[in-house]
């Protein structure tokens, strides 16, 4: 029987981390990293990218980039296969790269819609069939964690943010993980998502000055917004054996916001 420090060691794993340049996407990536993964993340900015992966490997970990638009259908299967290339094969996958838009639903332009349903629905679709047919599929083995959000769980409260698509696409990502799970645990794949409540980052630095960041926390039973070390325990538990029999599950991570 092996030891809970063992269980959670990802020693000789290798993962992929999709918006792995910054913010929640870099803290998971960093976070897989030091409990012993490879990891190659994305984006579509490659001087991100790079001091992303300058970042990593001061902290000892082996860890390289490919810049990629997720959203681009075209740009999803050669950005998996260089992946695979570099890694021999993805144990892990996390589905963070996402979008938002802010606007009341009357006046919700299509564009804005089909942009955050592109990145936040389509790609995950995309990315997650390319590693599952190319990878993990014929190994019968995979972690896939996909990050959906509190704003999947419930609608906003009047009065507060207008962002009908990504609500409605972070609902989609808990579905999607419902649904997955259910096809491929025969597979030997687990299938999972986080949902983070606020934390600071550039995709929510405009709610946090429009409502206030001390306001939004109260929000919370904890009375605290998410920092840069909240999402680590949740992606290396669902990442990990210490999660082997947890699939088709969405951890909220949000200070208790979605219990109240």
């Amino acid at each position: 029987m092996r030891t809970t420090q063992e269980l959670f060691s990802l020693q000789n794993k290798t993962a992929i981390v999709t918006g792995g340049s910054r913010g929640l996407g870099l803290q998971m990536a960093e976070a897989l990293g030091e409990q012993g993964a490879r990891v190659v993340i994305s984006a579509r900015k490659q001087e991100e990218l790079d001091a992303a992966v300058a970042h990593l490997q001061k902290r000892g970990i082996e860890a390289s980039a490919i810049a990629a638009d997720l959203s681009d259908e075209a740009q999803v299967q050669g950005f998996v296969q260089e992946a695979l290339a570099r890694l021999g094969h993805a144990d892990i996958l996390v589905n963070n790269a996402g979008a938002s838009w802010g606007a009341p639903a009357e006046d919700y332009p299509l564009e804005a819609w089909d942009k955050v349903m592109d990145l936040n629905v389509r790609s995950i679709f995309l990315v997650t069939q390319a590693v599952g047919k190319l990878s993990m599929i014929p190994r019968r083995y995979g972690r896939i964690i996909s990050i959906s959000s509190i704003a999947g769980l419930a609608g906003n409260p009047p009065g507060t943010m207008q962002t009908i698509a990504y609500n409605t696409s972070k609902g989609a990502v808990v579905n999607f993980t419902r649904a997955l799970a259910g096809e491929w645990g025969r597979y030997g794949i687990t299938v999972n998502s986080i949902a983070p409540g606020f934390f600071p980052s550039r995709m929510t630095k405009g709610v946090l000055a429009a409502f206030g960041a001390e306001n939004l926390a109260k929000d919370a039973p904890l009375m605290r917004l998410g920092d840069d070390e909240d999402l680590k325990g949740a992606v290396v538990l669902f990442a990990s054996d210490a999660g082997k029999h947890i699939t088709g599950q969405t951890l909220a991570v949000d200070g208790g916001v979605s219990a109240v």
